[in-house]
């Protein structure tokens, strides 16, 4: 009997991964979000955390320990959030390795979300938010994403288990989370 879930959350930039994890919670999920490792090594680093030590942060961290160098580091905050009978949503896996990792980890109680939504949606979404770490022009957005391309973004997605097509309302989108949200408790209590 399966007595907890790992919802892992894919796709690029502003997708809507954020959003998809903050209505998981909302229905009773936990969050390790993977942007939060990242920047937890930036700071200790002494560094601002911006777009660029981001960036230099995440590609070293994948270099020196293995693409999925930042799933390993999730791994001990997945487990302590992780209770009988609980739901835990991982935001923001960028590469196929990372998909590698937790599915070895966690087996049958992974499932993989693949948000997409187009460029123009995006690219508006990340002016709208101004995250500390979000790009400042379309030219940058283009880079982040061929750099997140090379991690293995696009096979992460491709291996969801599920896919959401992002381009309509919050409201839309919480509907669609909160019918797979419910999909995987009930798989929990069979």
């Amino acid at each position: 009997m399966t007595d907890f879930s790992i919802i892992g959350l894919v796709g690029y930039q502003a997708s809507g991964k954020t959003a998809v994890a903050s209505q998981l919670v909302e229905l009773g999920a936990e969050k390790v979000r993977m942007g939060d490792v990242v920047w937890e090594e930036v700071k200790n680093r002494d560094l601002k955390v911006n777009e660029e030590n981001v960036a230099k942060v995440a590609q070293k961290l994948r270099s020196n320990e293995g693409m999925d160098a930042i799933a390993k580091r999730c791994i001990p905050k997945i487990r302590e959030k992780l209770g009988e009978n609980e739901t835990v949503v991982i935001d923001g896996i960028r590469g196929f390795s990372e998909v590698e990792k937790f599915k070895n980890e966690f087996e049958d109680n992974f499932i993989l979300l693949s948000i997409k939504s187009s460029d123009k949606k995006r690219y508006r979404r990340i002016k709208d938010r101004k995250r500390e770490d979000d790009i400042d022009d379309f030219e940058s957005f283009k880079e982040k994403d061929e750099r997140e391309l090379r991690w293995g973004l696009n096979e992460a997605m491709d291996s969801a288990d599920i896919t959401i097509e992002n381009e309509g309302s919050l409201r839309d989108l919480k509907l669609k989370v909160s019918e797979i949200f419910r999909e995987v408790t009930e798989k929990n209590e069979n």
